[in-house]
C-alpha cells in the first residue's frame, strides 16, 4: 500500500463487544481495527482480522501490540496506569491519556476530583472500617473504588452486619449516600484532541440487578433546563479532564436535581442506541475524536429509540439462531446485535433496537424481542 492509500491504524486494548461493534464502524472509514485479545473466543477476536493475543496487563504485551499504532484506546477501563504511563513516556500516542483515564478507573479519584470542580454528586466518603461506615451513616451503598462494572463491586448496605464481609475482602472502597431517584440517565459527549466536542441527546436508563437492561433515547418528558444541565456537566468534565474519545456520564435524577454516578471514558452501554438512532454511532465518533478527525452529527434518526440489552439466559430451549428467525419475522423493524460470545445466565449476550414515534410502544417491542431471545418463549 503507497503513502497515498495508507490510512492511520488505531489500536483498542480489549476484544469485547465493544472492540466488535467498533471494528465494523472501523470497516467504513477504510480501516481494520487492531485488537489485544487474551483469549480467540472474545468477542472481537472472532471477527476481527487484526487481532494480536496478550496480557492486557503486561507492559511488554502492550508494546509489542502498539507498535505501529496510530493512537492506542480502550474497550474497557481496566489497563494499569503504570503500564499506561510507560507507554505514553515512551511516545505512544493513547488516548484517552492515563491522566484523564484515571478518573473513570478510581470512583475515589473521581469524586474527589469532582468535589474540586463543584459539580453536584452523592455525599460519599473513603471507609476501611465498620467504625468508618458508621460514622458516615446507615443505610449506605458501599462502592469498589477500582474494578466494578455491571453491578459487580456495589453493595447496599443496610446494616453494620451487611458491611462486615466487604470490609473484611480488603478491597478499598467508598461509601455513597443512598439516593431517592427518580430516575437515572446517562450523556454521552465525544471530543477531540483539538477540543471539538460533539454531545448526544440525554437518555434514560433502566437498570435491573446493577445491569444496564433498557436505554430510552432521548429521555422522555424530559425538561430543557435539565437536559441542558446534564449537557453542562458532561461538557465541564470532559474539557477540565482533557479527555479524548466518547465520555459517558451516569447520572442520577433526584427531587434535588442531578447527581453524577460514574464515568466512562470508551463506548458505552447507555450508546448502543446510537448505531440505528443516531447520524453518527457512539463508536464511529470514538474513533473520529481519538483520530482527531472532524466529529459527526449528534442528531437522532428518529424521534425516539429504544436499546433492551439480550441477557444469557438458562440452558435449554430453541437455538439462537431459531429464535433470532423467528423474532425477524415477527418484528422486522428489530435490529439485533449479537456479540458471539458464551451464553451464560445473566451476561450480556447481545442488544435489540428499535426506532420510531412512541417510546411506549417501542419499549414494549424491545423488550418482548429481549426476552424472546434470551429465553426463547
Amino acid at each position: 500500500m503507497d503513502a497515498a492509500t495508507q490510512l492511520p491504524t488505531v489500536g483498542m486494548i480489549g476484544a469485547g463487544q465493544l472492540a466488535r461493534m467498533t471494528h465494523q464502524a472501523a470497516i467504513a472509514l477504510g480501516q481494520s481495527l487492531r485488537v489485544l485479545a487474551g483469549d480467540p473466543a472474545e468477542s472481537a477476536a472472532v471477527v476481527t482480522p487484526a487481532t494480536v493475543f496478550g496480557d492486557y496487563r503486561n507492559v511488554d504485551d502492550l508494546r509489542a501490540f502498539a507498535k505501529g499504532c496510530t493512537v492506542v484506546t480502550f474497550d474497557h477501563e481496566h489497563v494499569p496506569q503504570d503500564a499506561l504511563r510507560a507507554l505514553a513516556a515512551e511516545g505512544v500516542e493513547v488516548q484517552p491519556r492515563p491522566e484523564a483515564l484515571l478518573y473513570a478507573q478510581d470512583k475515589q479519584a473521581m469524586r474527589t476530583r469532582l468535589a474540586g470542580l463543584g459539580l453536584p454528586q452523592p455525599r460519599w466518603a473513603p471507609v476501611d472500617s465498620i467504625s468508618d461506615v458508621e460514622a458516615f451513616g446507615l443505610p449506605c451503598v458501599l462502592k469498589a473504588a477500582t474494578g466494578g462494572y455491571d453491578g459487580k463491586g456495589v453493595w447496599m448496605i443496610d446494616t453494620p452486619g451487611d458491611a462486615q464481609a466487604v470490609l473484611a475482602s480488603g478491597i478499598r472502597l467508598i461509601a455513597e449516600e443512598r439516593m431517592a431517584l427518580q430516575r437515572e440517565l446517562a450523556v454521552q459527549i465525544a471530543r477531540s484532541p483539538r477540543g471539538e466536542t460533539a454531545v448526544y441527546p440525554v437518555v434514560e436508563t433502566v437498570q435491573t440487578g446493577g445491569i444496564c437492561t433498557e436505554v430510552i433515547a432521548p429521555a422522555p418528558h424530559l425538561s430543557d433546563e435539565t437536559a441542558a444541565e446534564a449537557r453542562r456537566i458532561a461538557e465541564t468534565i470532559a474539557k477540565d479532564l482533557d479527555v479524548c474519545g466518547m465520555l459517558a456520564v451516569e447520572l442520577f435524577q433526584t427531587s434535588k436535581g442531578l447527581f453524577v454516578n460514574e464515568l466512562a471514558m470508551r463506548a458505552h452501554n447507555s450508546g448502543h442506541w446510537t448505531i440505528e438512532g443516531a447520524r453518527t454511532s457512539q463508536f464511529e465518533q470514538h474513533l473520529r475524536a481519538v483520530l482527531d478527525y472532524p466529529l459527526g452529527s449528534t442528531e437522532t434518526a428518529a424521534p425516539y429509540t429504544v436499546m433492551a440489552n439480550v441477557l444469557g439466559g438458562a440452558p435449554g430451549g430453541p437455538r439462537i439462531d431459531e429464535r433470532l428467525q423467528h423474532l425477524l419475522a415477527e418484528d422486522p423493524g428489530a435490529h439485533v446485535h449479537l456479540y458471539g460470545k458464551a451464553v451464560r445466565p445473566g451476561r450480556k449476550i447481545g442488544h435489540v433496537t428499535v426506532c420510531g414515534d412512541d417510546p411506549d410502544v417501542l419499549r414494549h417491542r424491545a423488550l418482548r424481542a429481549a426476552k424472546w431471545l434470551q429465553e426463547g418463549e
